[in-house]
This record gives C-alpha cells, structure tokens and sequence, in this order.
C-alpha cells in the first residue's frame, strides 16, 4: 500500500496548469481541429492529401519548439523566470487558439498556420511547467504530483470537451446557429479555460533561487546552444539517462502521434464523427482514475515493468487499429488508451526529474522536451508517408490507411527495446 502523504499547496497549483492546458490537447489538437480540418477547412480535399497536411503542420510545432527549446531553458534557469515563461507561451497558445474562430471555410494553410503557432505556445509552456515540478514538492512524491497533474488533465480537459461536444451535437439548445459555428466557439472556450486555470499556479508556485539571476540577456541567447550541448556532454557521461532519453525519444513519438492522428484516421476510414467524439470522451475519462491507480500499479510491479506494459498496450493497438471495422472496435481502443496513457507520460516525466539536478531542471527539461518534439517530426510523417507509399503499391485507399497506423508500431518495438536496457533504482 502507498502510504498517506500530504501534498503541498504549491504542487496542486502546479497539477492545475495541467487541467488548464489539457482543455489545447483534447479539444483542438486530438478533437475538433482534425475534424474541421479534414471537413471545413481542407474540404474537398483527398482524404489522404488532407492528413500528409495535418501531420506536415504538427511535425512543424515540434521543429519549431525543438530548436527554440535551448535558448528558452537557458533563459528559464536564470533567476526565477520558469512561471513567467509559461505565461508567456501559455497566452501566446490561447491567442492562437481563439482566433482559430476566424478562419473561413477553405482556409485549411490559414488554419494551419494558427495551429502551428498555438502548438509552439502549448509544448513550450509545457517545458517551463515541467521544469516547475521539482519546485514544488519532494523528490518521493515526484511520481505521484505528476500522476495527479495528468489525472487532473484528463478530468478538465474531457469536462470541457463534453461541454463543446454537447454544443455541437445540440447548437439551437445553447442558442448557436450551428454545429460548425459551435466548434468554432469551442477554441474560444478553450483559449478562456486556459488561461484562467493557469492563475493558481501564477500565485501559488514559488521556484526556488539558482544563484545564476546575474547573467546578461545577449549572454543567455549567445550562449543558449553552447549550454545545450554541455548539457549533452553531461547526459553522454550517465548512461542510463542518456538510453532513457533515446528509449523515450521513441516511445513518447508514437504516444503524441496517436492524440494527434487518431481521429483523422477514423475519418479517412469513414468513421461517423460523432463516434470518434466519444471514442475521445471515452478516453479522457477513463484517463483521469487510471492515471492515479498505475502509480500504484507501478509501486507494485516496478517503475520500468509499467513503463514496459504501457508500451505493449500502444503496440497491440496499432496492430488491433489496422484491423477495425465497427465504432465498438474504436470505443475499446479509446477504453485501453485511456488505461495506459496518463501512467507512461506521468512516471516518464516523474523518472526524469529524479535523474537531473534541480537547479538545471528547466534546461535539462528543455533537453527532454526537445527530445519529444524532436520525435513528434517523425511520427505523424512515418504514418502519413506509408499510407502514400502503399497506395502507390497497391492502388487500394483502405490498405493504404490502414497500413500508416501499423507503422507506428515501430516506434514502440524501439522505445521498449532501448528501456529494457536501462537500468536504474526503482
């Protein structure tokens, strides 16, 4: 049994941003945006062009932010200025978000465009927020306040997605003039739900001092890459750390391109949209208990062990989503998403901070989040780029589609391969 910890005030405030920025992640990036973009903003389009678009814009976000991402850790270790980075970025992503709204149909590079930009400001604040969380509790409870960061991700983001869910399927009940008027709407709400849920960790979070507030601007950008690679020297000299990083440089690719790609390929195959919708309510809720009960689930069987089964759960559903024919066939893969996901980001994020010194933390998690979106290139185009090649081969649309899913398989045969070789204290 877990014994009875009490968590700070200041690690509730920090679990919040989570509940914040999750509203970006469930009801843009994995819900409405791949629809309307498929629907609204790419219509008429081939299904097939329509998703090499998608998976173009969001490996551009994760260039975007993996080569910023030195120069915003450098800055971010200096003084106490993680909070007021997060702020930054967070407003820029919710700006980007709401005005989402204004796009006409047929815009779909517009779209994209907005999209990129939000995208930049969600995964960069995310950098400042994880480098917060050796702030603002103790090493031993690393693995459960980032558990709860994620549980509470789950529950805002799916309470605030059912609530836009609701508007779209019943517009006149909420007096908006249509669905697609509604899913616009629902970017505004979530540029609004973002920002004022980023407020208790604004008051509430205090970082600690680092003794390097002395340091110029013109130092910080000249030597923002220089820093980032002795921050790789010292990763090369701990092994383990270094084949963590690689394992989930892997992994957390084929994690990411499965939010980001699921319901564009429902669609492509011909899924109902509205079955997709609670296909992804399905696992936003189911996410928000099974992120706390696989900490215990990892306290019983082994930190690396839980990592390991989250990774063949993703496995067995790439090969299991190449064969569905049935929206029951998408509600269970939603369910066994659901089980696992919150788990292997929450105790690779937790593992991580135990690793690296925290004083450093928002460089080394520059390092660790430019490592994510680093990957996040290559997922999102290996599914797309499969499905085109295979359609060329066999001429057939449904091969061609399915064939792009099973390929990310790959990423998590060479994610777990590499962390069964790691090697650390449990």
């Amino acid at each position: 049994m877990i014994k009875k910890i009490k968590i700070e005030k200041s690690a509730w405030a920090w679990s919040f941003y989570d509940w914040a920025n999750s509203a970006f992640a469930t009801t843009v990036m994995a819900g409405f945006f791949p629809i309307f973009f498929k629907e609204f903003w790419s219509y008429g389009s081939n299904p097939i062009a329509s998703s090499l678009r998608l998976g173009i814009g969001s490996s551009l976000a994760g260039i975007i932010i993996a080569l910023i991402a030195p120069i915003l850790g450098s800055f971010a270790d200096v003084g106490r200025n993680r909070k007021w980075f997060l702020v930054i970025f967070a407003l820029l992503g919710a700006a980007f978000t709401g005005l989402l709204y204004l796009v006409p149909q047929g815009a779909w590079y517009l779209a994209m465009i907005f999209y990129i930009i939000a995208g930049v400001g969600f995964f960069g604040s995310n950098i400042f927020y994880d480098a917060l969380l050796p702030h603002t509790t103790s090493e031993e409870n690393y693995h459960l306040v980032s558990s709860i960061g994620y549980s509470l991700g789950y529950l805002g983001g799916g309470i605030l997605f059912a609530f836009n869910v609701a508007t779209v399927l019943q517009p006149d009940f909420f007096h908006i003039t249509s669905s697609a008027e509604a899913v616009k709407l629902s970017f505004v709400s979530v540029a609004l739900w973002w920002l004022l849920f980023t407020v208790p960790l604004l008051v509430f979070v205090k970082e600690k001092e680092n003794g390097r507030a002395n340091k110029s601007i013109d130092s910080i950008l000249k030597n923002g890459w220089k820093q980032y690679i002795n921050t790789y020297r010292d990763i090369k000299k701990y092994k383990n750390l270094a084949l963590f990083l690689l394992a989930y440089w892997f992994y957390i690719d084929g994690v990411d391109t499965i939010v980001r790609m699921a319901v564009d390929y429902g669609l492509s195959l011909g899924f109902n949209k509205n079955d997709l919708i609670v296909a992804l309510i399905i696992t936003q809720f189911t996410g928000f208990p099974a992120a706390l009960l696989y900490v215990y689930f990892a306290h019983k069987m082994g930190i690396k062990r839980s990592l390991l089964f989250g990774i063949l759960i993703y496995l067995l559903i790439c090969i299991w989503a190449a064969f569905i024919k049935e929206k029951i066939d998408f509600y269970l893969i939603a369910f066994s998403i659901g089980c696992v996901q919150g788990g292997v980001q929450a105790l690779s994020r937790s593992i991580y901070s135990l690793l690296i010194p925290a004083d450093q933390s928002a460089e080394f998690f520059g390092f660790y989040n430019m490592f994510g979106k680093f990957a996040v290139i290559i997922g999102p185009l290996l599914m797309s780029s499969t499905s085109y090649i295979i359609l060329g081969i066999t001429d057939s649309e449904n091969i061609a589609i399915r064939s792009g899913i099973v390929s990310i398989g790959l990423l998590f045969i060479a994610g777990s391969y590499l962390l069964t070789k790691v090697k650390f204290e449990e």
